[in-house]
């Protein structure tokens, strides 16, 4: 029996490309780089802000010190337009509804900042009762490694590997899942392809966020 599900936020349960692809933008031109098309911005996003900003950069502008330099910026910026077109995805709160109503524990596990991560689950998720929610921390390695996982389980009381699932919409989020241990669900509706999710080890693709009940209510 499933008993905790753990959920990635950006791409999983809100579309935040938008959000996330314009104060990334913004930050690009004020220092006269070139900016990118929104939707190009799935493919930066999905390890951590400082790869974001990396991917986003010319080659020859993405020296440690100057990523650092415009994350801290990229982060103020961000902080103060990240709920300006954000919202969850069709059918994600009525999932988590019904995942809570059959007593499963839920979680969030991002590579977003700890103090966004929290931030917008508490915006747009305030009756939720996720028993752990947790960002990138500093000092602490973002996904694909499984540190984020065990902090979760801890925090959730769970041991068992077998009752726990992990959904997620990218490689980094299957590639997590196969570093810890935990079956992964590759999400349709999100920032990247089946094929990325498949070659990362999704163990289960769902196109609808009520296929997610039909798993956990099954296993």
């Amino acid at each position: 029996m499933i008993k905790l599900i753990i959920f990635d936020l950006d791409g999983t349960l809100l579309n935040t490309i938008n959000d996330l692809g314009k104060s990334c933008n913004y930050i690009l031109e004020q220092h006269g780089f070139p900016t990118h098309p929104l939707q190009a911005y799935r493919f930066f996003v999905g390890n951590g802000v400082s790869k974001l900003i990396e991917r986003a950069l010319p080659e020859t502008q993405r020296s440690p010190e100057f990523v650092e330099k415009l994350r801290k910026q990229f982060v103020e910026y961000y902080s103060k337009h990240s709920e300006d077109e954000t919202a969850p995805y069709p059918g994600i709160m009525k999932m988590l509804k019904e995942l809570e109503s059959k007593q499963i524990k839920l979680a969030v596990a991002s590579n977003k900042f700890i103090e966004g991560t929290q931030s917008l689950v508490q915006k747009f998720f305030p009756d939720i009762q996720f028993v752990s929610v947790i960002g990138q921390r500093e000092g602490i390695p973002v996904k694909p490694d499984p540190q984020i996982v065990y902090d979760v389980m801890r925090e959730a009381g769970i041991t068992n590997k077998n009752e726990i699932l992990y959904a997620g919409d990218s490689g980094a989020d299957m590639q997590t899942c196969v570093n810890s241990g935990i079956r992964g669900i590759g999400v349709l509706w999100g920032f990247r392809s089946k094929e990325e999710l498949l070659e990362n080890g999704a163990e289960y693709i769902v196109e609808d966020p009520s296929e997610i009940v039909q798993l956990a209510l099954q296993k």
